[in-house]
Formats: structure tokens, sequence, C-alpha cells
């Protein structure tokens, strides 16, 4: 059976590369709505902490792990929004191949960089509620958390040769 018998099929064998670079974008477009607004409000948590009265009773590591989360999660937004000022660059150009790549490395590097400011905020809070021991174990198993589900699952995935 074709792919227009079954207008959700995307069987690899009939979809032509320029239909399958379109739904490779409006898949990625999909992703970068869910990802987007989780990293826009978390930066924006982020910009009120310095702001907040009890932000200068915290100890001078919990503000070096501020920044660098800040950083992160500045970083994360920049990365993730990157795509829509790509497809505005490239609007009309024909150039959608290198927008799907640039777009699908743009959104690791800032799933990558947002998984890392989450392991940040992880490290401050229970660093200010429990102590600096407690907040490095749970920002290590925060990571690992985020790298088994992030990273190690797609990957464990793709290597065992499993697909549609």
């Amino acid at each position: 059976m074709d792919a227009q018998a079954h207008p959700g099929s995307h069987d690899r064998d009939v979809e032509r590369p320029l239909e399958r670079l379109d739904r490779n974008w409006n898949e990625l477009l999909q992703e970068l709505r869910v990802v987007q607004t989780g990293v826009q409000l978390l930066t924006g948590l982020l910009l009120t902490l310095p702001f907040q009265p009890r932000f200068d009773t915290i100890s001078s590591h919990v503000r070096v792990a501020y920044l660098i989360t800040f950083a992160l999660s500045v970083t994360a937004t920049a990365l993730l929004i990157a795509p829509v000022s790509l497809h505005r660059g490239l609007f009309r150009r024909h150039a959608r191949a290198a927008q799907v790549l640039a777009a699908h490395r743009l959104t690791q590097a800032g799933i990558g960089a947002l998984g890392l400011a989450l392991v940040g905020v992880v490290v401050m809070i229970f660093d200010t509620v429990l102590g600096p021991t407690v907040g490095l174990v749970a920002g290590v198993l925060a990571f690992v958390l985020f790298a088994g589900l992030w990273a190690g699952m797609p990957w464990s995935v793709r290597r065992s040769g499993r697909s549609d």
C-alpha cells in the first residue's frame, strides 16, 4: 500500500526527501514548543532570585551554583529559540535540509544545557535546605536521571535497532 492510501503513514520507502524534511521540521517544532515554555519559565524564575530578600544570606558556593545555573538556563533559552531565527533567516531560500540539521543540533545542545541548568537548580535547593553534601548528592542523582532519560534511553533504543 502507498502513503496516499494512508495519509498519516510515513513509510520511508515512499516518502519523498522533501516530504521527510518537512515532516522532520514539523516534528522538531512540536518538540520545541514543549521545551521552550519550560526553559523560558525556568529562566524567568532564576531572573527573580537575586532580588529576593533572602538571596543575600545564601552561601558563596550556592551563589556560584546560581550564576552557573543561570548562565546555563540563558544558554538553553538561546539555543532552543535559535531554530526560529534560523527559519526566519532561511525562509524561502530552499535550504530545508540545512535548516533541519542545524535546528536538530541546536535543539540537542539546548536540551543538554537545560538538563544541566535543572541539575544546578536541584543542587541549589538541596544545598540551601539540607546542606552542601546533600546538595551535591542530589545534583549527581539529578544528572544521572536526566542523562539516563534524555541521552541514554534514546541511545539504547537506537542501538537496539528497534524502529517504527
